[in-house]
């Protein structure tokens, strides 16, 4: 797994664009005790269910991948010129 450059900052754009996402799906949204750890890992399998990311290998489904497969995802959503890409 190669890092990504910025990749923090784009686990934390993904956590905000994400919550968006699932609130639009119904989901009532996270309150402002939930972990960071379970707003990942939900945000992750949500992202699964709706076929929007491939599902990582369950011997590797950890927080630290969790983490770099959302960073990709929102990666891609974002314009080419993004300050979080360069």
């Amino acid at each position: 797994m190669k890092k990504l450059k910025n990749e923090a900052e784009l686990v934390k754009k993904a956590v905000e664009i994400g919550e968006k996402y699932a609130m639009n799906r119904g989901y009532k949204g996270f309150s402002a005790t939930n972990a960071a750890k379970d707003k990942i890992e939900s945000l992750y399998r949500l992202l699964v269910s709706d076929k929007l990311i491939h599902p990582l290998a369950v011997d590797s489904e950890d927080q630290v991948h969790m983490k770099h497969k959302l960073a990709l995802w929102i990666a891609k959503q974002l314009p080419e010129n993004h300050p979080l890409l360069k």
